[in-house]
């Protein structure tokens, strides 16, 4: 189940199984179960990445236009905040360009988020000087956010208790526009979460490609105008290493370092949490590239050199901002959200692995084909009830191997398997037996030409045409066999299929031997009897043609059965 919204929603017959989404989750919060992939509301940070990765797009994002459309209708003023990731995504056009599309569709104005951005860089740097903590975590990112406070709950005193550039903002707009009804527009999946929980600050957060779609939707398009608006540095901030870029650091005993990525993040707050890391500004970003390279610029086409470069000719040099709205304005709490997740103790994991066939550490592969970096992490997701067994690659093959080569194996029918070139590929048990070969490693590779006559086969692959139940004596063995052979067009494989019916046989000729002798002591009884009844009738002078009709029927009786 999601958490309280669909923030990102599954199209089910689109997911094909392909474990690609949970391979690529830092954190693991997708459950596999009734051959589909579900999210786990309660343990996702929205960072997007299943949405960006899925090849059949069977993950869409929950669509806000509507809501907007509807704030429109009734006459609120809708005022937008765009953030400054939108100079690479509108690459070529220039804010004002972009509000007077906007206004098209009826917001009363735009502004940039930049103007919460240097509201929120100017507060970090208050805390570095006045509060001189240990590590300071940038809280830009809602979805770095999450991960600390679900995850990682004992680094939340390194994170900054300051508002998101987007909550700034906006709460900037409100106490200047007391009616504003304020709507965020970026690249960005979880400011969809954070609006829904900002009491009414943001009242909607739209996508770029929801934006694009309301466009085309209206046939409006945008147009290129110049803006010479003043620009804040703080438009710097989706780059990475962008909110450093536009802090003031000259004299600061600090070091400023950037990361971006959830790998990398989760690797920086995991040396926080050692204490390997101290004096230090740490900006954080969830997305690779930060913002520019959100899930939800339009189309997802990634440019990094040239998006960073549209960032970096757009963005002031300095501030712009006349006055900073005071910091209990801006003071943002973020509480403890961690879930409970049972774990499993080592012996249940043992019990699983062994059901996944690893019943020693060599058997643990950790190939990652399930999603999970190892066994023992798939084996606790299967504990969990985020995974199921069949999601082992290595599992599965083994399992229908072994079903195969018992079936191959332990029938009585001879099985051969020749490529193309006549080779044997596969040969069972009983093909060897009735070719008195002591193992299949003497024939395989080898031409079938070493042990039977290639004719019929090279038949069947010239025709394309099939032999069913062909009875055939292999005189060098010694036995008649009842042959199938089948040509694999797909496989390229022939396969034949030998059934021993050289008891059958033996008793066909036995009983035809017998017959042929019954016949023959008839003849001579007939003959026989004949001179008899001729000696008998002779002396009484009767006919003896119902008597040779009733011996020679007996005859025609025998001969018929002995057919």
């Amino acid at each position: 189940m999601y958490e309280d919204f669909n923030y990102l929603q599954l199209k089910t017959s689109n997911c094909k199984n392909c474990y690609k989404c949970i391979r690529n989750c830092s954190i693991k919060s997708i459950k596999f179960s009734g051959n589909q992939a579900h999210i786990i509301g309660n343990e996702c940070i929205l960072c997007g990445t299943c949405y960006v990765v899925c090849p059949q797009n069977a993950k869409q994002i929950r669509v806000d236009t509507a809501k907007v459309k509807s704030a429109i209708a009734d006459g609120k003023k809708v005022i937008a905040s765009i953030a400054p990731s939108f100079a690479a995504n509108f690459s070529g056009y220039s804010f004002l360009s972009l509000e007077n599309a906007l206004k098209q569709l009826g917001f009363a104005y735009a502004e940039e988020t930049s103007l919460g951005a240097e509201a929120v860089k100017t507060h970090y740097e208050r805390i570095l000087k006045n509060e001189s903590p240990k590590v300071l975590i940038s809280s830009c990112c809602p979805t770095v956010n999450m991960l600390i406070q679900r995850y990682y709950p004992d680094i939340l005193p390194y994170l900054a208790h300051v508002d998101t550039p987007m909550a700034a903002h906006c709460k900037m707009i409100k106490a200047k526009e007391p009616d504003a009804y304020t709507v965020f527009i970026g690249p960005c999946i979880s400011k969809k979460k954070e609006s829904d929980s900002s009491d009414g600050v943001v009242d909607a957060a739209l996508t770029y490609d929801e934006l694009c779609d309301w466009f085309r939707e209206e046939n409006i398009h945008l147009e290129k105008c110049d803006d010479l608006s003043e620009k804040n540095r703080s438009a710097l901030f989706p780059t990475v290493g962008g909110i450093i870029r536009s802090m003031t650091k000259k004299g600061s005993p600090y070091s400023y370092l950037s990361v971006d990525g959830m790998n990398n993040c989760i690797k920086a707050i995991e040396d926080v949490r050692e204490g390997n890391i101290s004096s230090c500004f740490i900006e954080m970003s969830a997305c690779k590239g930060s913002c520019i390279g959100g899930p939800v610029m339009e189309k997802y086409d990634p440019a990094p050199v040239r998006s960073y470069l549209d960032i970096d000719r757009y963005a002031g040099k300095e501030d712009i901002l006349p006055s900073i709205p005071e910091e209990e304005m801006l003071k943002k709490d973020f509480p403890v959200q961690i879930q409970s997740r049972v774990m499993p103790s080592t012996a249940q994991i043992r019990e699983i692995l062994v059901k996944m066939g690893k019943h020693k550490p060599e058997d643990e592969l950790n190939c990652g084909s399930c999603g999970y970096n190892t066994c023992r992490e798939k084996a606790i997701a299967v504990f969990q009830g985020k995974a199921d067994f069949t999601m082992c690659l290595p599992y599965l093959k083994d399992k229908a191997e072994s079903f195969s080569d018992n079936i191959i194996n332990n029938t009585p029918n001879g099985i051969m398997v020749l490529n193309e070139d006549f080779e044997v590929q596969l040969i069972n048990k009983a093909a060897c037996k009735m070719m008195k070969i002591s193992s299949a490693s003497d024939i395989l590779g080898c031409p079938v030409v070493r042990i039977l006559n290639p004719t019929e086969y090279m038949n069947v692959l010239s025709e394309g045409r099939n032999v069913y139940e062909k009875k055939v004596f292999l005189a060098e063995y010694k036995i008649y066999v009842e042959e199938t052979i089948i040509y694999d067009k797909n496989y390229h494989i022939i396969m034949s299929i030998m059934r021993d019916i050289t008891n059958e046989e033996n008793q066909r000729e036995q009983k035809e031997i017998t017959n042929k002798q019954a016949i023959e002591i008839t003849d001579k009884v007939i003959e026989k009897q004949m001179r008899v009844v001729q000696e008998i009738a002779s002396l009484l002078g009767e006919t003896t043609a119902e008597t040779k009709i009733a011996l020679t029927n007996l005859k025609d009786t025998l001969e018929y059965k002995k057919q």
